[in-house]
């Protein structure tokens, strides 16, 4: 059966998220989720993955839920397809933003630049007024963007501001058109150039993955593949698993090439981070590399148990033994 793996977000005044967490913990155990949602005052955002009814009933739950209201409505959610669950565990985050961009009372509800639909990004980036902005990290840019896109070489998000401020003019660039994964970054990169007095900003509905879904590879501008925060590592024009893997020391995509470098190092190290690690750093990776591969062998890793839930697992293991041993000693 195929696993959905669902990426969805929402920008909306969750004052309340705290009070959120454990329901919806909860729910996404009962159905069988896994995968990762972020709470924050600012609204909600994750990938998450499991059976189509499973998270058909996640949304339902959430669109329905006296706590979250309607508040929901309106949630960016894009569906792919995997032979695998491509995560392991199952987490409810509480955070200070959705996205982490650092920059106090930036409001995509008030100031977000104009969505543009899949279908029409062709025709907006190919003008050449406008300015395209891969929001995305450096480390995902190198692997698939848009044609004549530019990269503003970042190493995470916190440092896109950074970028506005010494490479964008709002008397000189007065399109300017932005992208990432799933719209979220650039949701709220279009809110923050707002605030700064841009005027024509832009921004694609849904993402990257949306684009691929919709728009034929004929016509596509797209080129390489779509990096992805889940176990497939990046996504074709198919939305299929594509062809990196990942170093999970620095968790840079690495292409067939990458791995017959004498730098690289399963979970240790790779041509990416070699030169930024200390040996102490790599034996601690490579510690981590034999547990991980010692928990498989357990099946734990398989069976996509955190270790808070192995611990769990294990002590009820103990008590229910214990209790079987006082039984048998009475008889």
């Amino acid at each position: 059966m195929k696993t959905c793996i669902a990426a969805l977000y929402r920008f909306v005044a969750l004052n309340d998220h705290a009070e959120l967490r454990e329901p919806l913990l909860q729910q996404m155990e009962s159905l069988g989720i896994r995968g990762t949602l972020l709470l924050a005052n600012e609204g909600i955002n994750g990938t998450i993955a499991g059976s189509a009814a499973a998270i058909d009933g996640l949304l339902d739950w959430l669109a329905g839920h006296p706590q979250f209201g309607n508040r929901l409505d309106g949630m960016d959610v894009k569906k792919s397809w995997s032979n695998a669950i491509p995560f392991l565990r199952t987490k409810v985050k509480l955070k200070k933003e959705i996205v982490t961009m650092g920059v106090a009372g930036i409001d995509p509800n008030r100031s977000a630049g104009t969505y543009v639909k899949p279908q029409d990004w062709n025709q907006l980036i190919s003008d050449p007024d406008v300015v395209t902005i891969d929001t995305r990290n450096d480390y995902e840019v190198r692997i698939g963007t848009f044609r004549n896109a530019l990269n503003p070489h970042t190493e995470s998000f916190r440092e896109f501001p950074e970028y506005v401020k010494q490479t964008l003019d709002t008397a000189k660039h007065r399109k300017i058109a932005m992208f990432c994964t799933g719209g979220i970054r650039c949701e709220k990169s279009t809110a923050y150039l707002k605030e700064l007095g841009f005027t024509e900003v832009y921004h694609l509905q849904g993402g990257i993955l949306k684009y691929l879904e919709e728009v034929p590879p004929e016509e596509s501008l797209w080129e390489g593949e779509c990096f992805v925060f889940d176990e497939r590592v990046a996504v074709d024009h198919a939305l299929q698993p594509g062809h990196y893997t990942q170093c999970h020391a620095c968790r840079a995509p690495l292409s067939e090439a990458d791995l017959e470098s004498r730098y690289y190092t399963a979970g240790v190290s790779c041509p990416y981070c070699h030169a930024e690690t200390s040996a102490a750093q790599r034996e601690r990776f490579r510690e981590r590399q034999k547990q991980m591969a010692l928990a498989r062998q357990r099946g734990e890793q398989h069976l996509g148990d955190d270790m808070e839930q192995v611990r769990r697992r294990r002590q009820a293991e103990k008590i229910a033994a214990k209790d079987q041993q006082r039984t048998a000693s009475r008889d």
